[in-house]
């Protein structure tokens, strides 16, 4: 059973955010209040992955927590690398934080090994989510802390190599904070305690929710080769995003989980790419509908879309015998700063805390409900997790080729259920 390497159900439940939430319940959260109270030794963090989330977990780091600075920056593309820069040295609360000369701007697909050889405490790790466990295990090999965007896999190798450094991580007293920022935010851990608590009896199903407009598209540009255009426009690519089942829906599918305490084991459900003209763009689906089960036989109905004019509803509902409870559907804004708090905090007090765990399997969570859409059988989490496929490329260069190359007519390979294989 791939749970061997999981913690216990109590171990989950406490997890990220079991002295958060004590203290959330005792008396609320004060952001400013927590950060400086962590006082201590100044703490010298890098960036990795210089988009725009990048940026902004940059400046919630910067701006949320005493003696911090940034030393190095870290992207693909060098001009993203300077700009993330720039926008930061604009904000004027973040600006005296930051120690990035020329030399600790680095640039290319080995550009994560340089910032992490530049002498960090802390690497956020912020690129897209295909790099993220290559990125993880370099980080805890050099015994970094971590703070990282979700999600945290697009494959089952990926989520295999996870687990190893979430062990890792924990053999070397390392901390690690995953963006799955609900579960650091105080306006979701008083009702997932309540839940948990047996305010809504045992319970029955669950019900998750993001139906929303499509995402952005970014266009070929002259000149590029097939990996610099992928890399590009990231979001359209299973290797790179994993499809927004993952990218974005994994916010509520670990709501869910992070209630039940476990994962499920097993995915039936439906997809399709029915309104995206994905014509030479990119080979995700906009509509996904899964019906995972978990062990004791308890349903989680997820729903996730990206169609214009369609019904929006961003949020999970939990049904128990004794009745029904709407979690917040709001992005939990409280959480984004709070959970480079809770990090830094964390560090400075020598307190457990990783992520990485439920990170891993609510990340895999959505893997499962796309290996379940894309082909249109049952997917059993072990086999999945055994046997999945590796969607990553051989190799990692601008002249290499990604896994998804366009045909004669410049369109990419689509999965269609039925005959797409989950493994």
């Amino acid at each position: 059973m791939t749970d061997t390497n999981n913690p216990s159900r109590r171990d989950f439940l406490k997890g990220t955010t079991s002295a958060a939430a004590g203290i959330a319940l005792a008396g609320g959260w004060n952001v400013a209040r927590t950060a400086h109270a962590a006082g201590g030794d100044e703490l010298k963090v890098a960036l990795i992955g210089c988009g725009g989330r990048g940026t902004g977990a940059a400046k919630n780091c910067l701006q949320a927590c005493d003696n911090v600075k940034l030393i190095a920056v870290a992207d693909a593309f060098e001009n993203k690398a300077k700009m993330s820069l720039k926008q930061l040295r604009k904000i004027e609360n973040v600006a005296p934080k930051i120690d990035v000369p020329p030399e600790r701007v680095f640039v290319g697909f080995d550009a994560y090994r340089q910032a992490i050889d530049a002498g960090p405490d802390v690497v956020l790790l912020v690129t897209p989510p295909g790099f993220r466990p290559m990125h993880y295990a370099a980080a805890v090999g050099a015994g970094k802390h971590v703070f990282m965007e979700k999600p945290c896999c697009v494959d089952a190798p990926g989520f295999r190599s996870f687990m190893e450094s979430n062990k890792l991580a924990d053999e070397k007293g390392l901390k690690v904070v995953v963006g799955l920022q609900r579960r650091h935010s105080e306006e979701f851990l008083g009702p997932v305690k309540e839940i948990q608590d047996g305010s809504l009896g045992d319970l029955t199903l669950m019900r998750a929710y993001w139906n929303g407009n499509p995402i952005w598209i970014r266009r070929r540009r002259p000149g590029q080769t097939e990996m610099e255009y992928q890399m590009h426009n990231w979001y359209h690519f299973v290797w790179l995003c994993g499809d927004h089942i993952l990218e974005q829906h994994v916010h509520n599918l670990d709501v869910c989980n992070w209630v039940k305490g476990e994962h499920p084991v097993e995915a039936n459900g439906m997809g399709s790419c029915h309104v995206r003209d994905n014509r030479g763009v990119g080979q995700i689906y906009d509509n996904h509908f899964v019906e995972f089960t978990y062990k004791d036989g308890t349903k989680m109905y997820s729903q996730c879309r990206q169609q214009p004019n369609t019904w929006k509803s961003v949020t999970q509902f939990v049904h128990g015998v004794k009745g029904v409870k709407e979690l917040p559907g709001s992005g939990a804004v409280d959480g984004y700063p709070q959970e480079h708090v809770n990090l830094i905090d964390a560090i400075r007090n020598g307190t457990k805390l990783n992520d990485g765990w439920h990170g891993a399997t609510s990340s895999f969570t959505a893997v499962l409900g796309r290996m379940a859409t894309y082909s249109g059988q049952v997917v059993k989490w072990d086999d999945a997790v055994a046997k999945g496929p590796n969607e990553m490329p051989e190799r990692y260069a601008f002249d290499a080729d990604p896994p998804a190359i366009p045909d004669a007519d410049g369109n990419y390979p689509m999965p269609i259920p039925g005959a797409y294989k989950p493994y």
